[in-house]
């Protein structure tokens, strides 16, 4: 009895000691190990040396900077806002329909046919995105063919693009909180409010949108953080004018073989990403994104 008591209580622990360091392992130690690489000097001939070059940052991101990563930084964020806002916008009304407008057996294929797309390699869909807006392309060609765009006009290598790319790719990360939100819903409280005489507008506005708000913030933290640091889209669908801080990292990681200079993007936009996610916490709280997760 006392050994079976034992191990009854014993297994929260083991599982607590198992999550920790699983931790330590894959998020502690690499995240230190990334901070230590931005703090060296050196190249990749000679090596890099530990000397502690906390003056980096004030480098990278002062107003003296040589190249603007500031700029890049605070495109990126701007982007991914408005990529998030483009995917709230069409995947609330998406995942409203799955909920309460489609029959029960269509909800698995429906959900399926949005999951899919993640099936594919990320690099794949974009460069698909990239052949759709190309200026052979059948929107180019249409909207040519109705002599409503010039031979001039294109739409790769503007924000535009790489905004749509961001969204486009991130859109089931959208679709599925908030539809795993409204499913939980029950369906009594909308009779309730029709009993107070609110009608369809206000009881939506009353009740299902406040209801569902844990699912769109969570998918506002998956779409979000996903698209400020995506280099990708800023790559194949972007110019000199869409360029992002995920690229700039990239590059300095893979082209410039610049490690401490990656480290240390990589450090300020963990940094600057970390605060949105503070203030999520803050102000709504963790809990249902918990539940969610």
């Amino acid at each position: 009895m006392r050994l079976r008591r034992w191990r009854r209580m014993s297994v929260p622990y083991a599982l607590a000691l198992l999550g920790s360091a699983w931790m330590i392992v894959l998020f502690l130690i690499p995240l230190i190990s990334q901070l230590s690489v931005s703090l060296m000097t050196g190249d990749p001939e000679q090596g890099y040396n530990l000397t502690w070059n906390f003056g980096i940052y004030a480098e990278l991101f002062g107003p003296g900077a040589a190249v603007p990563y500031a700029l890049f930084l605070g495109r990126a964020l701007l982007f991914g806002g408005a990529a998030t806002l483009i995917t709230i916008l069409v995947g609330y009304p998406v995942a409203y329909f799955l909920a309460f407008r489609v029959p029960r057996r269509w909800k698995t294929p429906l959900l399926s046919l949005v999951v899919m797309s993640l099936l594919v390699s990320f690099i794949i869909r974009t460069y698909m995105w990239g052949f759709i807006l190309g200026g052979h392309g059948p929107i180019l060609t249409w909207l040519r063919a109705l002599h409503l765009a010039g031979p001039d006009f294109h739409i790769l290598d503007t924000a535009g693009a790489v905004i749509g790319g961001l969204a486009y790719n991130s859109f089931p990360y959208m679709v599925l909180p908030i539809y795993a939100v409204l499913e939980r819903i029950d369906p009594r409280t909308f009779e309730a409010a029709a009993d107070l005489y609110a009608s369809p507008r206000v009881g939506f506005f009353r009740t299902t949108l406040p209801l569902s708000r844990a699912g769109i913030f969570s998918g506002i933290l998956l779409v979000f953080i996903d698209s400020v640091g995506d280099p990708v889209n800023s790559q194949l669908l972007g110019g000199k004018t869409t360029y992002m801080i995920g690229q700039a990292i990239q590059d300095s990681y893979l082209i410039q073989q610049q490690y401490n200079v990656a480290s240390a993007l990589s450090a300020v936009l963990m940094l600057a990403l970390g605060v949105i996610l503070f203030a999520y916490a803050r102000f709504f709280g963790t809990e249902n994104i918990e539940d969610l997760v």
